[in-house]
């Protein structure tokens, strides 16, 4: 059903949905970004800074400066 609503496969909608929460608690800057990584149930942050550079082009810490 995701497909035909969104082109998307689930995991491709999930990995996006994911990225944009990432995205806002980054914004936010209250948590580091290890913190971020857990609550968005990586098991090692280092997993989520190679899926958000693969995402966005740019490390967390380096989209927490520009933004």
């Amino acid at each position: 059903m995701i497909k035909k609503e969104t082109g998307k496969t689930a995991l491709e909608y999930i990995q996006l949905k994911i990225m944009g929460l990432a995205k806002q608690k980054l914004s936010d800057g209250k948590k580091t970004v290890n913190e971020i990584a857990y609550e968005l149930g990586f098991q090692y942050p280092a997993h989520f800074t190679r899926a958000f550079k693969k995402s966005t082009g740019l490390t967390p810490v380096g989209y927490r400066s520009l933004n």
